[in-house]
């Protein structure tokens, strides 16, 4: 390769930093955080290969199917490491961190990020709206709650959040001071819950139309939003060599301090995404506490649960369906409900 890039991106400008293959700054400049306007810049580089690199971010599915359909090599670099080899910096600005990240691009002392299609994104955006509007419908439940009580009202410790407006309402109205404060909250309430129940039964329809999701769903615990969730995150199966690596990807397995005659063993990494390891964790204690169906994976949680105790076991089950999922992806396969024992008598 003859030049290396490196790009700081913000929001509104992008720092530039070309160096050639022995390290020599070409140019640097601060250009609009657009495509045409890089690739105007980038026009000034000399002839010769050239890779383009920036940390992942925001605006990273913008400038990178961008910047690679005008033709570059580009490369999405994890954040975490970018982070850590410019913190050796002794200033930090834009153009300093530019340089930097043509620097790691030149070295090679980085992993590349996948970055998602855009129906991928469409899938997380569709997931997010939905669990943001549940939030807040729970926020505002959780303050009349507290508005109640004040009063001399409390409510069962559990409401159905259909019925909740039912429940609530006429205890409110009976009083013209609580009317006057909290029927207005509850009425924001039941807006944010109509457009929940629209989003979820989008999610539903989004999961039952998709081919990868009606096979994850006939695992036991796996519902719809696991499903999506674990198919957006990693929209290719292929980018994983092996699918014991998925968990590790998703956090689920225990990080590591090793240095001379000490060996710290810890708790899970809680790397990558947190929304993928949480539904895996909610669909795997579904699949032990709930479900009534019986499997291998749910045979040996039970197992491990009496040695090792129930979150142990939830985290070790959730671990192995990332693993089992991905391979149903990756090979085409359908789940098997039976032990294999059972399964070939």
């Amino acid at each position: 390769m003859d030049y290396f890039v490196g790009l700081d991106v913000s929001l509104r400008s992008v720092a530039v930093c070309v160096i050639d293959a022995k390290g020599n700054r070409i140019f640097e400049r601060s250009v609009a955080c657009e495509v045409d306007d890089l690739v105007c810049c980038l026009g000034d580089v000399p002839a010769g290969e050239c890779r383009v690199g920036f940390e992942a971010g925001a605006m990273s599915q913008l400038l990178f199917f961008g910047l690679q359909k005008a033709g570059f090599d580009v490369v999405c670099m994890e954040a975490h490491q970018v982070s850590a080899a410019l913190s050796a910096m002794r200033n930090k600005t834009d153009k300093t961190d530019a340089r930097g990240i043509a620097n790691v691009l030149r070295s090679g002392w980085f992993n590349p990020v996948h970055v998602k299609s855009r129906e991928a994104h469409a899938v997380r955006a569709l997931l997010s709206s939905r669990k943001a509007v549940q939030r807040k419908c729970i926020d505002l439940a959780n303050e009349v709650r507290g508005l109640l009580r004040v009063f001399g009202l409390c409510l069962p410790p559990r409401i159905d959040q259909a019925s909740f407006d039912e429940r609530v309402r006429p205890l409110i109205e009976a009083d013209p001071d609580l009317s006057q404060a909290l029927l207005p909250l509850l009425d924001a309430r039941a807006m944010l819950y109509s457009a929940y129940r629209e989003l979820d039964r989008r999610v539903k329809r989004a999961a039952s139309h998709d081919e990868v999701c009606m096979r994850f769903m006939a695992i036991p615990g796996v519902g719809p939003i696991a499903a999506l969730t674990f198919r957006a995150v990693v929209d290719d199966p292929s980018r994983f060599t092996s699918s014991r690596t998925v968990a590790a990807h998703f956090g689920l397995t225990p990080r590591r301090y090793q240095s001379g005659e000490m060996d710290n063993p810890g708790r899970i990494s809680k790397a990558g995404d947190r929304d993928v390891r949480s539904t895996l964790y909610a669909a795997a204690n579904t699949m032990m506490m709930r479900s009534v169906a019986g499997s291998e994976i749910k045979s040996w949680g039970l197992r491990l649960m009496r040695r090792k105790g129930r979150r142990r076991a939830v985290v070790a089950v959730a671990r192995k369906l990332a693993v089992i999922m991905h391979r149903m992806w990756a090979d085409n396969t359908e789940f098997r409900h039976k032990p294999l024992e059972a399964a070939m008598t």
